[in-house]
């Protein structure tokens, strides 16, 4: 049973976000922007963010040639130019919110590993600069092949090294650190442990029904708005909207002493990526190999997967040397049927932004900005 104190001081509030991952952060930052005077209280199931906003690979990354290549086939041009802008224009706006040297970020190098099979793409370089030259001012891709020796790549497997010039890295922790510390400055409250089990709308009101572990009740809590950030785990909430579930694998080694390369990689349309840390190199992907699997929300290691990830360290990354891995970790993505993400008024008092498409870093703080409009407009 809560008290009268509890009753009076912690159940009203005139904005609540659903989720403190990248989105849900963001987006309680841009309401109080939005309404200065108004409380805004962040739920977050997990100590940590639960899905992928600390458990990615630090890619500031916007697609690299193989992957737009592919979107092309499936969508417009306007489309995939449209998502490449959402993309950059999400990272501007996480870099210029919380500072570079917050979230450790850093341009050493972005380059898309090209295999025999995807020679072709070489040759589609320019189309792409063309298509997006007049929205970046210079070419965003360049051939940089003969740095496939230097980095130490098997050349059996890499034929052509691709440049990204418009990505970077950084840390996760230190930006969802940041983000957390830049919310409570702004007097935004974070709960963590607490379980939204439903929402419902009534009157002036959203009535969200918070499950608190410790005491085994539910603590009803009211307030203006209500804005879904949960990423893969919306349909919990909003069972009809698109939203599919992708697991990723990761790994990280230890220390590699002499390792060759710096800056961040993709290859095979971007379902594997990896990039040099504190020495070290983290490696994830593969969902491609076991699609129907990794289309879930669950945690677990998939240990085929994990074994393609050691197989491309060997024989793609670091041919010849002897490697260690330090931790093994699994995050989840959202995706649908388009890889725009959805941000939608369901109603004058319920908001969401999720289906991040595995682009969270990139696109989360712009995504952010849109459903902060539209809860100003409402």
């Amino acid at each position: 049973m809560f008290s009268y104190w509890e009753q009076e001081s912690f159940t009203h509030y005139q904005h609540i976000v659903i989720g403190a991952g990248i989105v849900g952060l963001s987006a309680a930052i841009e309401l109080k922007e939005r309404f200065p005077y108004d409380r805004v209280l962040v739920l977050e199931r997990g100590l940590l963010p639960t899905g992928a906003s600390t458990r990615n690979a630090g890619f500031a990354c916007m697609g690299s040639v193989t992957e737009l290549l592919d979107d092309l086939e499936h969508s417009g041009e306007a489309e995939v130019v449209d998502l490449f802008l959402l993309r950059r224009n999400g990272l501007a706006r996480l870099r210029s919110r919380l500072g570079d040297k917050n979230i450790r970020y850093a341009e050493n190098g972005s380059y898309e590993l090209i295999s025999e099979k995807e020679t072709d793409a070489l040759s589609k370089i320019d189309y792409l600069n063309a298509l997006l030259l007049p929205h970046t001012g210079k070419p965003a891709f360049s051939l940089a092949s003969e740095k496939v020796a230097e980095f130490g790549f098997a050349p059996k497997y890499t034929r052509a090294l691709i440049r990204n010039n418009f990505e970077g890295e950084l840390h996760t922790g230190e930006m969802i650190r940041s983000l957390t510390d830049l919310a409570i400055s702004k007097g935004i409250e974070i709960k963590t442990g607490a379980v939204v089990d439903r929402f419902e709308e009534g009157g002036r009101n959203v009535d969200v029904f918070v499950t608190d572990p410790f005491r085994n009740e539910t603590m009803l809590l009211k307030c203006d708005t209500v804005s879904i950030c949960t990423n893969a785990f919306t349909k919990q909430l909003l069972p009809d909207v698109d939203v599919v579930p992708g697991r990723g694998q990761v790994l990280i080694t230890h220390p590699i002493k002499g390792l060759k390369f710096k800056g961040i990689y993709h290859f095979d349309k971007g379902y594997y990526y990896f990039r040099e840390i504190d020495g070290r190199i983290l490696i994830g992907g593969g969902r491609n190999l076991d699609f129907d699997t990794e289309r879930t929300t669950d945690f677990e290691l998939n240990t085929m997967i994990q074994i393609s990830l050691e197989q491309k360290l060997s024989d793609i990354i670091i041919p010849n040397i002897n490697f260690e891995i330090a931790n093994r970790w699994t995050g989840i993505m959202a995706f649908g049927a388009t890889k725009q993400p959805i941000v939608k008024a369901f109603s004058d008092k319920v908001f969401g932004a999720f289906r991040m498409g595995g682009m969270g870093v990139a696109i989360g703080s712009e995504v952010a900005a849109q459903l902060g409009n539209m809860v100003k407009e409402r």
